[in-house]
């Protein structure tokens, strides 16, 4: 489904082409194009949320007094998600982002009502008309910290706190129990699942109980800093997510797999402007740009960085896949997934419903 918009998108970045505009009378400003934001948890200083905002500032920084942009944060997944999308929508808002996979359906709906406006479903699947789906493949930068965490561990056991068992989400567990197992065939992933994207007091118990049990090493896909926190407490080390977390945990971070919004946002908000957007869905990784490791930390190695950064080389080369298969690939029940030499389809990457042969757990 993703395979040509995501060539698209690498190769023009979205330009747009030439057009005809009809010109304002002289005299009278043409209105900014009104971009609204709608954010699953509260703005913080690192986090999903986070750099989703930083998008929003780079649609500003890039388009300056074109665009108007708003946000509404903290906005539950469901009935409270609709009544916010419908709000920026009946309020003059013509582009409208909903970063998280939960607005999905509310964003269908009420983009039904508001034919004349763009609608951008970020981590969902579904498209309409007015509603194209963007997503990253953050599987790619979560084998890459797998790579880090192998080599850094003692105990042979990495830990990892877990929302929800959506595909995006085990596609990252697995990719990371692939990147360790690359480098160190003894290495297992412990997962706990909290079932919440954001929740800071049940973050920080599930990293401690990881902690209890000979993790010294963790990563993490839920949208606060609370991991990296306890990390820094107990003096474990930890994989920053969604943003480069040094400041919080400047001992434990050893790298961090971060997002990278701005150009996305900024094309999307131009070709609105521009008339030239389009419906479509995009999956942009490490080539696009949309992905990156960065924040290693000072006590990592400096092979140990060139190592991971000589592998994501290799990812946005095209030369490495983190689901191809030198051998089978088993899951953690030992049936085969992938067959020596193949190497998994993006269409059973988004469908990905198991966990890998070297996760210790099983799905909620």
């Amino acid at each position: 489904m993703y395979k040509n918009l995501v060539a698209a998108f690498a190769a023009t970045c979205f330009v747009s082409p030439v057009f005809s505009q009809t010109v304002a009378p002289a005299g009278v400003a043409k209105e900014p194009l009104k971009v609204g934001f709608v954010y699953v948890a509260p703005l913080t200083d690192t986090g999903w949320v986070r750099q989703h905002d930083e998008g929003r500032r780079a649609v500003e920084a890039a388009l300056g007094k074109s665009v108007k942009t708003s946000y509404v944060e903290n906005v539950a997944e469901g009935p409270d998600a609709e009544r916010v999308i419908r709000d920026l929508a009946a309020s003059g808002h013509k582009l409208i982002f909903t970063p998280s996979f939960g607005y999905m359906e509310p964003t269908l709906k009420v983009a039904q009502d508001f034919p004349d406006v763009k609608f951008e479903s970020i981590t969902g699947y579904k498209t309409a008309p007015n509603v194209a789906v963007a997503n990253a493949r953050y599987y790619e930068g979560r084998y890459l910290a797998g790579i880090a965490a192998a080599r850094m561990t003692k105990t042979n056991l990495a830990g990892y706190v877990a929302g929800f068992p959506i595909p995006e989400v085990l596609q990252g567990i697995n990719a990371f129990a692939l990147g360790m197992r690359s480098v160190n065939p003894k290495a297992e992933v412990k997962v706990v699942w909290i079932n919440a994207w954001f929740d800071p007091t049940r973050e920080r118990d599930a990293a401690m109980t990881l902690f209890n049990q000979n993790v010294d090493v963790i990563a993490f896909h839920t949208a606060s800093s609370a991991v990296m926190a306890a990390a820094q407490e107990r003096g474990k080390l930890a994989v920053a997510y969604h943003s480069d977390m040094r400041k919080i945990a400047p001992d434990a971070q050893i790298v961090a797999v971060t997002h990278q919004w701005g150009k996305y946002y900024t094309q999307r908000a131009q070709a609105v402007l521009d008339g030239t957007w389009k419906t479509g869905d995009v999956w942009g990784g490490v080539k696009e740009g949309m992905i990156r490791l960065e924040g290693f930390g000072p006590q990592v190695p400096k092979t140990v960085q060139q190592e991971v950064l000589a592998r994501q080389n290799d990812i946005a080369a095209g030369k490495l896949h983190p689901f191809f298969a030198r051998r089978a690939i088993r899951d953690n029940k030992g049936k085969e997934v992938v067959a020596k030499g193949q190497t998994l389809s993006d269409e059973e990457i988004l469908k990905m419903n198991w966990l890998v042969q070297g996760v210790v757990g099983s799905l909620p």
